[in-house]
């Protein structure tokens, strides 16, 4: 339990959200990972977009030692990071009609494949569109939300929907509306945003459950190993050759 601190009582807050997660989206976290499998062993590439903050789990999962090496970005100009001049401005791109098709259209995406689209709110233009093309061009889609914004907040989409309304397989990252998980009487505003460490949490789930699903299947999960362990860029090396056409970020 908390020792009564800041520090300690957003460790509670954070510990409770996984605890949460862990026990109440066991069986979403099972599908989506089987999707992933289901999609490597048919041939299928992974991908993974997030704007603004939500970028930092997509990128979590890409290129990363322990993980799946056919994890790749979808890149939208504007939106993936806060190094984008203003910071403002990526808030806003989310938010334009027709964005998400344009990236789609000059995209690798092809029907067949999997993707990973990551809002917090679900509630803007870019993550709903994404979704709505993708299907429509036959790839699968798991979206990574707070379920809990479509009660409490208006959708930014023409259509009134948000991302959940859209995915193959949701996944509710419990995040309360506002992403601040701590208040103090001598502070104005609500503090300490946790989404990232949650939504991190899931995503590696997620990748746990692929892997091992794709063993289950006899099938060896093309797996990355540390570069900073002796082998380790001989074993990517290896891994890279044999999937090299489902892997982009190499390009």
């Amino acid at each position: 339990m908390s020792d009564g601190t800041l520090s300690g009582q957003f460790f509670d807050a954070a510990i409770g959200l996984l605890q949460r997660v862990r026990d109440e989206e066991a069986s979403s976290i099972e599908a989506a990972g089987n999707l992933l499998a289901d999609t490597v062993t048919a041939g299928g590439r992974l991908f993974a977009f997030g704007a603004g903050h939500s970028s930092l789990a997509a990128q979590d999962v890409v290129y990363r030692a322990g993980g799946l090496a056919l994890m790749n970005l979808l890149t939208v100009p504007g939106v993936v990071g806060v190094d984008v001049m203003p910071a403002t401005l990526g808030s806003a791109l989310e938010r334009v009609d027709g964005l998400a098709s344009a990236v789609l259209d000059c995209s690798p995406l092809r029907a067949g494949d999997a993707l990973v689209i990551i809002s917090l709110s679900g509630r803007n233009a870019l993550p709903v569109e994404m979704a709505m093309k993708a299907r429509a061009l036959g790839i699968r889609v798991i979206g990574v939300t707070s379920v809990a914004y479509a009660s409490e907040t208006s959708s930014r989409h023409v259509s009134g929907t948000y991302l959940k309304d859209h995915c193959d397989v949701v996944l509710d990252s419990k995040i309360a509306t506002g992403d601040a998980e701590l208040t103090l009487d001598t502070v104005p505003a609500p503090f300490a945003p946790a989404s990232t460490v949650v939504t991190s949490a899931i995503l590696q789930a997620v990748m746990a459950t692929a892997a091992g699903s794709l063993a289950d299947r006899g099938v060896e999960p093309p797996l990355l190993r540390s570069g900073n362990v002796d082998g380790g860029h001989e074993w990517n090396g290896r891994v890279f050759e044999k999937y090299a056409d489902r892997i982009f970020y190499r390009q």
